[in-house]
């Protein structure tokens, strides 16, 4: 990526000027010292290089990776963004720049060494952001226009004042809009209603260039496309329209235990079949997980499971060593609150689940899908959460599930017996996606995603990683075409290899919208060329 590791010299004066001012006091503004042209840039007063600012945004959770900027923008205004993005773009040796959310990558895919970071949360203090709001119109009915630095915790809380909300979640709220919709935004409703970039109607993204456009699927749709699992390498959101439908008030949740991987599977891709958009005819959430020895069935994510019920179900793991964990849920409002029961039964109706191991809760829209943030919370009262995060991801067809189970969940995580945190594996319909957009899946029909989400220590974390190195090093061999969620690779020839067929036109819409190859640098995709 020729030119972008270079910093440009009047960027360099701007670095310095700040450095120096900041070290020395502040009887007037330290924008004062630069020479007459550079003090009318706009976005400089914003960079901020203090040790405390440079450090905020040098790991992320996954705290695995760290690499430091030049500089980080505070930008108060989308207009700011535009600047930074513009001033780089105009000069000879561009500079690097990373939009950063929530920083909730895991492998530094937020980061931008040697470059400038945004600080997206910045433009949630100030009103010149886009906000949330929440609208009506005649073909497309309620919508809300969301800023990309808004958490979806919020996006929650304002539009179901308004007696609405969106139909697809992440399963952790508190995770930036611009951030979701940049890999997918993939969740327990995933089945029904697609992904989160399934369900936009229109952004506003500032590209590599500087410019503010206005995107959708009719109207500059090519950098839409782009944009949607783009992985920040075409643009910086700022604001989505996003599809809203009315909000129900309670959810009937269930769980169900398996011991038969078939069955398990079987199940879950029968009721994920029944997808009608009608309220009784379908789930609204579906997810699978794992139950491992010797991890308790309860995890930060959810304790679900009844305290007085724990030994059974331990006793199912000590004879079976994996357990596996179907997860359903059906929402109601006071229209269906009479009908719901037996609607669920229906559904449920000859599942092949361990007779006396379904677990059952009735809880609030809101608490539903905020389930995570309660574990989150303990964690951090323990301390427990700003530790690594070695996690993996990964599409993977239908067709090869028998063969992942038995030669990496059994033949080496299990054996292994490292894994903490929650393992998920639940399916997904391929014709809820859209080909035309950035992100990668499989070919199947139905694919599943599994997630291995641990947890590690600070100086053991290399062993998890190495468990996932082995994982994808058994589907390279059996031949399963596996394709990273959330990706982590190192050289421009694993991402040729990612994105197979889809390689030519992310690399043309990459020259398209920001040819000097500036955003996104902590992705690494085209940093070696």
């Amino acid at each position: 990526m020729a030119g972008t590791s270079i910093i440009p010299i009047c960027f360099m004066a701007i670095l310095f000027i700040i450095r120096v001012v900041s070290n020395v006091g502040k009887s007037k503004p330290w924008t004062a010292f630069l020479p007459p042209k550079l003090q009318t840039v706009d976005f400089t007063r914003k960079l901020h290089v203090e040790p405390d600012a440079i450090v905020s945004v040098a790991t992320d959770y996954g705290n695995i990776v760290h690499e430091s900027p030049a500089a980080v923008l505070y930008p108060s205004s989308i207009q700011d963004v535009m600047s930074l993005l513009k001033f780089s773009y105009n000069n000879s040796a561009p500079f690097t720049v990373a939009a950063r959310g929530h920083g909730h990558s895991v492998w530094g895919q937020a980061m931008a060494s040697n470059g400038v970071v945004v600080d997206m949360m910045r433009l949630r203090d100030h009103k010149n952001g886009t906000g949330i709001t929440v609208s009506k119109d005649p073909s497309l009915g309620f919508y809300a226009d969301v800023g990309g630095e808004q958490l979806w915790i919020d996006v929650l809380y304002a539009t179901i004042e308004h007696g609405f909300a969106p139909v697809s979640w992440p399963d952790y709220l508190y995770l930036s809009v611009g951030g979701t919709l940049s890999n997918a935004g993939i969740s327990g409703q995933t089945f029904r209603y697609g992904p989160q970039i399934s369900n936009v109607y229109e952004m506003d993204v500032v590209t590599g260039k500087g410019d503010m456009i206005t995107c959708s699927s009719h109207t500059n749709s090519e950098l839409f496309y782009a944009v949607l699992g783009g992985l920040g390498q075409f643009g910086i959101i700022t604001r989505a329209r996003i599809a809203l439908e009315p909000a129900p008030k309670r959810v009937k949740w269930v769980r169900m235990l398996y011991s038969d991987f078939s069955a398990f599977t079987n199940d879950q891709e029968r009721l994920i079949s029944i997808n009608g958009r009608k309220q009784k005819d379908a789930l609204d959430y579906l997810e699978g997980s794992l139950l491992m020895v010797p991890g308790p069935p309860n995890n930060w994510r959810s304790s679900f499971f009844p305290s007085s019920d724990i030994s059974r179900i331990m006793s199912l793991l000590t004879e079976h060593a994996i357990i596996y964990c179907l997860e359903v849920a059906k929402y109601y409002d006071d229209g269906t609150r009479h009908t719901v029961d037996k609607d669920l039964q229906q559904l449920l109706k000859g599942l092949s689940f361990l007779t006396g191991f379904m677990f059952e809760k009735d809880v609030s829209y809101v608490d539903f899908l905020n389930r995570v943030r309660s574990g989150e919370q303990k964690l951090h009262s323990q301390g427990l959460w700003d530790v690594p995060h070695p996690w993996l991801n990964l599409f993977l067809p239908k067709s090869r599930i028998l063969d992942f189970n038995k030669g990496v969940f059994h033949d080496l995580v299990l054996k292994r017996n490292i894994t903490t945190g929650p393992l998920l594996f639940y399916p997904m319909n391929r014709n809820k996606w859209d080909d035309k957009m950035s992100v990668v899946i499989p070919e199947e029909d139905i694919f599943y995603t599994v997630g291995f989400l641990h947890s590690s220590g600070f100086n053991d974390w290399q062993a998890y990683d190495d468990q996932n190195k082995d994982i994808l090093e058994f589907c390279e061999k059996a031949g399963i075409e596996i394709k990273q969620y959330l990706p982590h690779y190192t050289c421009n020839k694993e991402w040729l290899n990612h994105f197979g067929s889809k390689w030519k036109k992310f690399r043309e819409r990459k020259v398209q919208f920001d040819p000097k190859m500036m955003l996104s640098p902590g992705q690494r995709i085209f940093n070696d060329i």
